[in-house]
C-alpha cells in the first residue's frame, strides 16, 4: 500500500541518516556556500524536469506524492529531492574529507 507521503518519507530518512555527519562535516553552518553549490544545480534540474514532464517523457505516481504541485507541473517532492540529496552528498563528502585530512 502506497502513501501520499512516501516520497517525503524517503527524503526525510536520507536527511536523518546523514544529520549526525554535521558534527564533523560542518556543512549546515556554511549556508552561503551550500546555497552556491546547490542552487545552480537545482535550477537546471527543475527546468529539465518541467520540460520532460510537459513533453510526456517523465511523470510521477500521484499515489506517492502529496499533491502539492508547483506551477501545475512539478510535485514539490521533486524540488525537495534536488535539495535533500545534494545536502546528504555534501555532508558525506565533507565528513570523509575532514576525517582523511585530520587523520
Amino acid at each position: 500500500m502506497q502513501s501520499r507521503y512516501e516520497y517525503l518519507a524517503v527524503l526525510a530518512a536520507c536527511l536523518l541518516v546523514t544529520a549526525p555527519l554535521e558534527y564533523v562535516g560542518r556543512v549546515y553552518r556554511r549556508a552561503a556556500d551550500v546555497a552556491r553549490a546547490v542552487l545552480p544545480v537545482l535550477l537546471v534540474l527543475v527546468v529539465w524536469d518541467v520540460v520532460a514532464i510537459v513533453r510526456g517523457h517523465w511523470s510521477f505516481h500521484e499515489e506517492s506524492t502529496t499533491g502539492v504541485v508547483l506551477g501545475g507541473v512539478l510535485p514539490i517532492e521533486e524540488v525537495l529531492f534536488f535539495v535533500a540529496v545534494p545536502l546528504c552528498a555534501l555532508l558525506t563528502y565533507e565528513t570523509v574529507r575532514r576525517m582523511l585530512r585530520d587523520g
